[in-house]
């Protein structure tokens, strides 16, 4: 079996959400982040952060799917994200925790013995999402 690593890093991630204007508003007005695209069809959008992709895809059920439980459910247990520093988490978590529709799971605090600090939230589409910075 070949050792040689033949893939460099995420292309996109596709995310199914129960609203698509509400994640979309959450990325975009909420994070900063740039739409980059959409399938208005599908109804799917493409949001960046310069530096990762994410497809969102409009949930098709009429009564808005089955909430994701991250131990129950195979798939994706949360989405992790890294701040430029300590201000930028700070400042990024005082904008998420105040906006519309999250639920905010745990306030910032270290991870395990740290040096990292990291929070967890809920955006109003339903992905879980950590926040996170390393100063190191």
């Amino acid at each position: 079996m070949s050792t040689d690593v033949t893939t460099q890093g995420i292309h996109h991630l596709g995310l199914t959400v129960r609203d698509l204007a509400a994640t979309r508003a959450f990325f975009v007005d909420c994070l900063g982040w740039k739409q980059v695209g959409e399938k208005p069809d599908y109804p799917a959008a493409f949001v960046s952060d310069g530096t990762i992709m994410l497809t969102l895809w409009q949930v098709q059920a009429a009564d808005g799917g089955v909430a994701f439980d991250r131990k129950a459910n195979v798939g994706l247990h949360h989405l992790a994200l890294r701040c430029k520093g300590e201000a930028a988490f700070k400042e990024t978590f005082e904008r998420v925790s105040a906006w519309p529709g999250v639920k905010v799971e745990f306030a910032p605090e270290p991870l395990g013995a740290g040096p990292v600090h990291h929070t967890m939230i809920t955006e109003p589409g339903g992905i879980r999402i950590e926040f996170d910075f390393d100063p190191r």
